[in-house]
This record gives structure tokens, sequence and C-alpha cells, in this order.
């Protein structure tokens, strides 16, 4: 078998993964007052919030193009690669891993997977770095479905916005949600709930609210009993991104903690200044 890792651009991956030459990364379009934006190509998350501010419009986010995909798949495929894990997007976010079901049968001699992590970012990240590293180590194609299942199983996150005006524009979270939020002034804290963005819990304060989050990563680091990361992940506020860092690293000292920043796809529906802790297993 040889295997080709492909996923999308709102995965947070490090620089060694970035370089490894079976990965392949398909860019997310985000539009800006009329101009077309390919995340990771046109532009970087510093560049984008800095854009997002003097906006005239709200941005807009948009799937790739099945086409583009679909070339990049036979691309992929004249390479040599028979085997295809393509590790995207939850799809309670975006439709685009559900489309592309309907071409992995598209190209003669090669298999191709679509896997729905029903998350993204730094979590998703793991997931394809880990594939990375078991393919190196020349585990089975059951053997790497199995992990990246359990990895999705045992992921969570929890998100502390700024305001949930983006995520209600853009289709991302009930009305009611954040009609309730504006009239008790809360802060709430936002999860993944099977791959949707949904309301974990109405906080009263910004302070509390990361508290409460740093809490239940806790309580989901018990119930796995197994090596973890936690990742801390922001919208343009490194600062605070730090400063929570310190504190799980301080209250979880065995675990490893890392930070990392939500690119444009993704910061156009949280909004700048948000701030998601996360947990996943390690490989």
């Amino acid at each position: 078998m040889k295997l080709a890792v492909v996923t999308d651009s709102t995965a947070f991956l490090s620089e060694d993964a970035l370089k490894n030459p079976n990965l392949f990364v398909i860019p997310i379009p985000v539009i800006l007052d009329g101009k077309l934006y390919n995340e990771g190509i046109d532009i970087e998350a510093d560049q984008y919030y800095d854009l997002l501010k003097n906006s005239q419009e709200f941005p807009t986010t948009s799937q790739p193009a099945l086409g583009e995909a679909l070339m990049l798949y036979e691309e992929i495929g004249k390479k040599g690669y028979d085997t295809i894990i393509s590790i995207h997007l939850s799809s309670g976010i975006s439709g685009f891993v559900a489309n592309l079901n309907s071409i992995k049968d598209s190209v003669s001699g090669v298999n191709i997977i679509p896997y729905d992590s029903k998350i993204t970012s730094m979590p998703m990240g793991n997931m394809v770095e880990t594939i990375l590293k078991m393919n190196a180590k020349g585990c089975t194609l059951e053997e790497m479905l199995d992990q990246l299942d359990q990895i999705r199983e045992n992921t969570n996150a929890y998100m502390i916005v700024e305001d949930l005006n983006n995520l209600v524009r853009g289709g991302r979270l009930t009305n009611g949600a954040a009609l309730v939020a504006g009239l008790l002034k809360i802060k709430p804290v936002l999860t993944f709930d099977d791959g949707k963005i949904m309301l974990f819990e109405k906080i009263r304060s910004s302070k509390k609210a990361f508290a409460r989050a740093e809490d239940v990563i806790g309580q989901r680091m018990r119930e796995i009993n197994q090596p973890v990361k936690l990742y801390v992940i922001h919208a343009n506020s490194l600062a605070v991104a730090q400063e929570e860092k310190q504190k799980l690293q301080e209250k979880y000292p065995n675990a490893t903690v890392e930070i990392g920043h939500f690119g444009p796809v993704i910061g156009t529906h949280l909004g700048e200044k948000a701030i998601g802790l996360a947990i996943s297993l390690e490989y």
C-alpha cells in the first residue's frame, strides 16, 4: 500500500507535517468584501484578522470545488499512490466531506476514503499527523482507520467566544441560543456535539467560563484514562491563549499542552478573540 493523506486548510499542522511528501492540503475559500481568498495560500490568520477589522461586509466561507478535489486525487494517483485517506472539517460545519463521497470511486486504481473528523483545527491536525506517523511505521489501513475512530471518539473541544453573531449569521448556531445569551448577558461555553457547534453551558462571566472549560477538560482526561494532548486555540488572542496554557499546565502537569490558532475559515464563524480548549488522544 502506498498511502497519501489529504486534508483541508482548517487543520492546524506542525511544520514537520506540512513538509511530509505524503500530505496534500486542499485550501478552503473565504470571501471578504467580495474578494475570494484561499486559506493558507492567499491569506494567513494574521493578515485575515487585520482585514476583518476593516471589512465592509460580513465574511463568508465556501466549499472547495469538487472538481478541484477530483483533480488532486487524480494527480495523487498518477504519483503512484493507491490509497488516500482524506480527513476533513466536520460535516456539522461544512458539507465538503460528505460531498467527497460522490467522487470517491472516480479515480481508477485508487481507494479514496473520505473521513469526517467531526472537529477542526488542532484536534483534526492531530488525526492527520497520527496517520502520517502510522504510515511511516508501516501500519495497516485497518489499524489506521481504527485509530482515527478512537481519536474521534475521545476528542472534545470547548469554546468561549466574544460574540455569537458570527455563528448565528453563518448558520452555525441557532438564533435561539444567541438570543438567550444576549438577554441574560451570559458568556456561553460552546462545544462540538456530533460535529455540530452547540451551546454547552451558560456561564455568567468570562472568568467562570474559562474555569468551567478547564474543569471539563480535566473530567474528560479522567474518563479517557489514556495519554492525551491538550490544545489551546485562539483567534488572534495569543496572550489569553498563553495564560490558558499556563493554567492547564499547572492543573494537569502530566499532560502535553500546545497552543495553535484558528485560521480564517473557522475564525470567520467563531469571530476574533475566540478561545478553544480541546483534548485529544496522543498517539
